[in-house]
């Protein structure tokens, strides 16, 4: 859906009280976002519809969004229909990757996530979905491949270190991951964090949250190390770092292939290739810590 036909969807809705106005959120690398105010408040409006490749399936999204809700992570959901959300707006900062390095927001993100893994499943209602890393880079190889992507000729390469870090990522707790640990779906309101965007929830180690959480955000060895204490309640040992690592270079490779596979897929306007270039850096600095290891 383009711009015009989004805004003409959203105010045709019938739950604006008053005219209500429109701000493009921009940012968004999988959906169409909106601030509307109208007489009663402010409300971010989400237009985005099932993404196959990217295993995004709104329904899940949705499910996901409530109970995080109830669980007082994230927003209230007012309206859902076809491809269209409308949540509460938070007044609040957006947090940036130099934020979550520091001391302060670190041990705090890590305690909401650590919130997430444990109380959003108990007010989940439906069916849920589990996010395997290892199972989505195997379909982002295939997809790259039968796409004619300019990166499939490292596609044999991404296949065979998939199957070693699933290996050695091992073995696993499940817990309930919200599997995008961007800064940019942490907000502070001044008094508390807030966790928003649901869109890869679903079932999978806290080990791929953790390690999406220092790749994403350029935590150091040392920060790392901090983080998964706060997370455990105890310094990790050599095993637990060895399987934590793994995961976070399965983390990496996956976010460089989902820009990889949205250069073929997406219409957003978006410069993925750009972000790719970014990821792709990111993932071999991480890959070559790991085999230092």
């Amino acid at each position: 859906m383009d711009k015009n036909a989004a805004i003409a969807r959203i105010k045709a809705l019938q739950i604006w009280q008053g005219a209500p106005s429109l701000e493009k959120i921009s940012g968004g690398r999988t959906n169409l976002n909106f601030k509307v105010t109208d007489d009663a408040g402010a409300y971010v409006v989400r237009l985005g519809d099932d993404i196959d490749a990217h295993h995004v399936l709104r329904f899940n999204e949705l499910a996901a969004a409530r109970a995080a809700h109830a669980a007082g992570l994230s927003p209230a959901v007012r309206l859902a229909e076809q491809g269209l959300t409308v949540i509460d707006f938070i007044d609040a900062k957006t947090l940036q990757e130099s934020d979550i390095r520091s001391p302060e927001y670190l041990e705090k993100t890590v305690r909401l996530l650590h919130k997430c893994h444990i109380e959003v499943p108990k007010h989940f209602h439906g069916p849920a979905l589990i996010f395997w890393v290892f199972h989505v880079l195997r379909d982002y190889c295939t997809t790259l491949e039968e796409g004619g992507s300019a990166y499939a000729a490292e596609v044999p390469d991404f296949r065979a270190l998939t199957e070693e870090l699933e290996a050695a990522a091992g073995p696993f707790d499940i817990v309930f991951g919200h599997n995008d640990l961007v800064a940019a779906n942490v907000l502070d309101d001044g008094k508390r964090l807030w966790l928003i965007d649901w869109d890869y929830a679903g079932f999978n180690s806290p080990l791929f949250d953790l390690g999406g959480l220092a790749s994403n955000n350029g935590l150091s060895d040392a920060q790392e190390r901090q983080m998964l204490e706060f997370y455990f309640g105890t310094p990790a040992d050599g095993a637990l770092f060895h399987r934590y690592f793994a995961m976070k270079t399965a983390s990496i490779l996956r976010e460089a292939m989902w820009s990889m596979v949205s250069e073929m897929t997406s219409t957003l306007d978006v410069d993925y290739a750009a972000y790719t270039a970014e990821n792709l850096a990111r993932f071999r600095a991480v890959l070559s810590d790991y085999r230092n290891l």
